[in-house]
């Protein structure tokens, strides 16, 4: 006879009043479930149930008025089924959020492999963020760099960021540029590896000027040569430039304006440079502020350009947003006139499909557009905070999801190998979207990572850096005495070095940086053995000049002509306590 299985009452009240929490020892696992769930995103409140919203056209309102239809009588019953599917196609499910600027953030940029992400932002920083060392309590930046700062001086001007570029096929190269005339090459570490060399501005032709003369708007990297970048300016040129050679310029393309009353230049708003996967010849792209469209052969000659658009978009508008689709046979541009064109290369003479977009390059200059990794789409921001996804063919919004409600989203950023979108906007907010079933790495892996212990070393106010001097909270005093006055960190959290290297305590020196001359700069021991006459240096001149008073005197060179009928200079001699003697009155 079978025993019959005992049932175990399921003590649902005590349960609930107990809780769920388990005891004992708990997995990592469990933690990263729920921190990688607690990153997902709330569905949008504004759009449609599958996640489109129109731009107001003819055809987007079509388009929903049969997306409602197929759903039924109230349209709710596949709204699930599309927001899943929307979910797994586009990586914007989940979101990690990093608050590590104070102004609006102009750019971002990751390298080939995803590990290491860089932003930049109007405050003038640009600020290092490695995947790898973050966890979810740990989002912050392990390194913030003022690109403009002169080398050796904490009293350098500041500007903001306005391009930030890894280099696609060599993480260790990253271009930057400023509203300086020189542009620079840095290390994934935030060291200065080339500066540009700046420009004759007395110059008229700009043919013959080494570099730029004026701001340097944005840059873009060669698509096959590791070397090679382009630099776009608003002294109406595009300049070529070799790492290796930062003296001057490989090669100089000068835009002639057409426009009246430019006098022949105008201001360089974008570049792109692309090259066919399945091979063929670069393309180099830019736009103007004149409104103009040009495109150059990628690797030349720049003489004149293979074809031109004048009015592409409207004239005195900052065309900020181009770029090149992956097969080098769109072109996509976001206009200063409210518009986003789509461009053959085939048939460079009119877009293909415009469409109608709110432009925050007014205020945001660097306001980009950017073709996806397979190129099927279009990805950009708008001054409401939506993040846009475009068909790349029609131009028809596929997805639009609120990022940064009530704030412009400036730059966007699709990784290939991540399968990640990095957005920056204009409320200092940096969101990386990702989904937990087609990204890899980046995000995920941040999110997916137990959160780190919190420790007392994690809070500044109780611990103090010896580089910097000890507290005045160490210092014991004869006696047992307490010191009258608190310490200077306890009173200021924020202790520490500003972003210019100085210290916040006015009571600590400043300890100037060591600039790369400095350290190649011989020591005393190697000028004086190897350097002659290098002694002289630290010789009085006085005394050295009184050496050969002697032999003057004795054995003149110039003067020993006269030397026996030279009369002798007789002085009167007058003591300390003698007064000088009274000068004879003027006979009136």
């Amino acid at each position: 006879m079978e025993d019959d299985e005992v049932e175990i009452e399921q003590d649902d009240e005590l349960r609930k009043f107990m809780g769920t929490t388990s005891f004992g020892k708990q997995t990592r696992e469990a933690s990263a479930k729920k921190q990688v769930d607690a990153s997902k995103r709330p569905p949008p409140a504004s759009s449609g149930g599958n996640g489109r919203i129109g731009y107001g056209d003819s055809e987007d309102d079509e388009d929903g008025d049969r997306h409602e239809s197929d759903t039924g009588n109230d349209g709710n019953d596949d709204s699930d089924d599309d927001d899943d599917d929307d979910e797994d196609e586009y990586p914007v499910s989940h979101e990690m959020v990093m608050k590590t600027h104070e102004k609006a953030v102009t750019v971002a940029s990751l390298d080939p492999s995803g590990g290491r992400l860089v932003t930049g932002s109007m405050d003038c920083t640009l600020k290092f963020h490695d995947f790898s060392s973050m966890t979810p309590t740990t989002i912050r930046a392990f390194k913030s760099v003022d690109p403009t700062a002169a080398k050796g001086s904490s009293n350098a001007e500041t500007h903001p960021v306005n391009q930030a570029l890894f280099n696609p096929l060599s993480a260790g190269h990253i271009l930057v540029t400023t509203a300086l005339p020189q542009a620079k090459v840095l290390s994934r570490d935030g060291e200065t590896l080339v500066e540009f060399v700046k420009g004759d501005m007395y110059l008229r032709d700009m043919h013959n000027t080494k570099g730029h003369i004026s701001e340097v708007t944005t840059g873009a990297w060669h698509p096959t040569d590791r070397s090679l970048c382009v630099t776009a300016g608003t002294d109406s040129t595009l300049r070529i430039w070799d790492i290796t050679n930062p003296r001057s310029q490989k090669d100089v393309i000068v835009h002639k304006s057409r426009a009246a009353g430019s006098a022949g230049r105008t201001r360089m708003t974008a570049v792109a440079w692309g090259s066919p996967m399945q091979g063929g010849n670069n393309i180099l792209v830019a736009a103007a502020y004149d409104g103009s469209l040009v495109m150059w052969g990628g690797e030349g000659p720049y003489a004149r350009p293979s074809a031109e658009v004048r009015g592409a978009h409207a004239a005195d508008t900052w065309t900020s947003g181009l770029d090149l689709s992956a097969d080098g046979r769109l072109v996509v541009t976001r206009g200063g006139d409210d518009t986003v064109q789509l461009w053959d290369t085939r048939k460079f003479k009119h877009p293909v499909n415009t469409v109608s977009h709110v432009s925050t390059s007014s205020q945001y200059s660097t306001t980009n557009i950017r073709f996806s990794p397979d190129s099927t789409s279009i990805i950009t921001g708008s001054d409401t905070g939506h993040f846009h996804i475009l068909n790349s063919a029609t131009l028809r919004p596929e997805l639009v999801t609120p990022v940064t409600p009530g704030s412009p989203l400036i730059t966007v950023l699709w990784h290939p190998k991540l399968n990640q979108i990095v957005t920056g906007s204009a409320n200092a907010e940096v969101h990386v979207l990702y989904n937990p079933n087609t990204s890899t790495g980046g995000a995920k892996t941040v999110m997916s990572r137990a959160p780190k212990r919190r420790h007392i070393d994690d809070d500044p106010n109780f611990t103090m850096d010896l580089a910097q001097g000890i507290s005045s909270d160490s210092v014991i005093l004869p006696g047992g005495a307490v010191p009258s006055t608190t310490s200077y960190a306890s009173r200021h959290p924020t202790v520490g070095l500003t972003a210019s290297g100085r210290s916040r305590d006015p009571r600590r020196p400043h300890v100037p940086v060591q600039t790369p001359f400095a350290k190649t700069n011989p020591d005393t021991e190697y000028v004086r053995s190897q350097i002659p006459l290098s002694s002289l240096r630290d010789e009085d001149p006085r005394e050295a000049l009184l050496k050969y008073a002697d032999k003057a005197k004795n054995d003149p060179v110039f003067t020993n002509t006269w030397r026996t009928t030279q009369p002798k200079t007789i002085y009167a001699e007058l003591s300390d306590e003698e007064e000088e003697p009274e000068k004879k009155k003027t006979k009136h």
